[in-house]
């Protein structure tokens, strides 16, 4: 891979720069910078989607013919890292960089037809229905019923921790059609519209006070099998591909790098534990260059991933890979902005943020007062938030095992 900077990435770089400097506005700056997990504010990433999609940027890695981009590598990297840069939101993943993957690869023409366009526009707006109370790192002994009646699958059980199902009205879900003695086998992906009977959602409050993920509750939801993608009792091979896509094939390193950025800005203003500034702390110091590094580490195994997707492959075991070292980089990163954030990183501010849903039993002061800055608000609850990156998408321990299996042959 060439990554020397063509005449042509600079002039696409400040196309991008010039797009986002006329329509990033300040609320959505706003919403983009004080995110306190990797889901921004629901309306503002809704909104900018819509401003994506009217330029055709929303969705830049799907196939060029469903609304994708012709892009190259770099040109992806670009688009990322100046969105990231500018304090652009982000969009939610399951239907953009989930879910519609598994449309284009497994879908029938009508499911395409119907599903791709609204997807990109956000008339569809999808959960994610895996995980299961007794079912998440071992997502295969998943239990949830869903019985063949007819012309329908009469669905039946429960999902858990799934992001968004208020605001959402579709979910993607595996079901079990089938009791097999090898538990992958006879297993469905469907798609279920959310306004059908028999649906509750509960919403589950976070670490953080908010209440993004949900418990949903299936009574005897008629679903189509025209919802079906692929074929009855196959869903784990549609699982799996579409995992790929959850656990990588996106661009993590360019927000890492940023955020890197921004730790050490903080810390240079931060006191440090024996005087004088954070940033001159040898141990602080050393832990946040070793941060960086793995940054700069992870970007080029990116662009190995992006190579695959761009030469019509998908990202394989890599994208394990990915998610260890993109989710523990995160995790290292938040801790250290906890550091630079000092006591007044250890107040709960959630009003001088911009969080991915609402916040539980919480009443701001009257006069919105806030201790500190607000980028000092924010780190604790990104610090809450991101704990839980090592283990959803299949934990890393399990992402290491599948790399002893696939990569090593162990």
């Amino acid at each position: 891979m060439d990554l020397n900077w063509s005449p042509a990435d600079l002039e696409f770089r400040d196309e991008v720069r010039a797009f986002l400097r006329d329509k990033l506005t300040p609320d959505l700056q706003r919403a983009g910078r004080l995110a306190t997990s990797v889901y921004s504010d629901h309306e503002a990433s809704l909104k900018w989607q819509a401003t994506l999609h009217e330029r055709g940027w929303a969705a830049p890695a799907w196939p060029v013919e469903y609304g994708g981009c012709d892009w190259s590598l770099t040109q992806h990297y670009v688009f990322s890292r100046e969105s990231t840069l500018a304090g652009a939101p982000s969009l939610s993943p399951m239907g953009i960089r989930m879910v519609a993957h598994a449309i284009v690869a497994y879908g029938t023409p009508q499911q395409k037809e119907y599903f791709l366009p609204r997807i990109l526009t956000g008339e569809v707006f999808f959960c994610q229905g895996y995980s299961e109370p007794e079912s998440g790192s071992d997502l295969a002994s998943l239990t949830m019923a869903a019985v063949d009646d007819g012309d329908d699958l009469v669905c039946t059980g429960s999902k858990i921790w799934t992001t968004h199902a208020q605001e959402a009205n579709w979910m993607f879900a595996l079901v079990r059609t089938t009791r097999s003695a090898k538990k992958q086998q006879g297993i469905t992906f469907v798609l279920i519209d959310m306004s059908a009977p028999g649906i509750e959602i509960r919403p589950l409050v976070m670490t953080s006070g908010e209440e993004i993920q949900n418990q949903v509750f299936f009574d005897d939801v008629r679903v189509p099998k025209s919802n079906v993608i692929g074929r009855i009792d196959d869903g784990w091979t549609v699982a799996k591909y579409l995992l790929e896509f959850e656990r990588g094939g996106g661009a993590n390193a360019p927000a890492l790098q940023v955020a890197a950025e921004n730790v050490a800005t903080s810390a240079a203003s931060a006191p440090g534990p024996s005087g004088g500034r954070l940033i001159d702390d040898p141990g602080f110091a050393r832990r946040l260059a070793e941060a960086r590094i793995r940054t700069d580490v992870l970007e080029i195994l990116e662009y190995r991933v992006l190579a695959a997707l761009a030469g019509g492959g998908h990202p394989g075991s890599d994208s394990s890979m990915l998610k260890i070292l993109s989710t523990e980089l995160s995790q290292t990163l938040t801790g250290l902005a906890m550091e630079a954030a000092g006591p007044r990183g250890r107040v709960y501010q959630p009003h001088a943020t911009c969080p991915g849903g609402p916040v539980a039993e919480f009443v701001p002061p009257s006069d919105g007062y806030v201790s500190g800055q607000p980028w000092q608000a924010v780190a604790p609850l990104r610090y809450f938030n991101d704990r839980a990156g090592s283990i959803y998408a299949g934990s890393n321990e399990i992402q290491r095992n599948i790399l002893a299996k696939a990569a090593l042959g162990l």
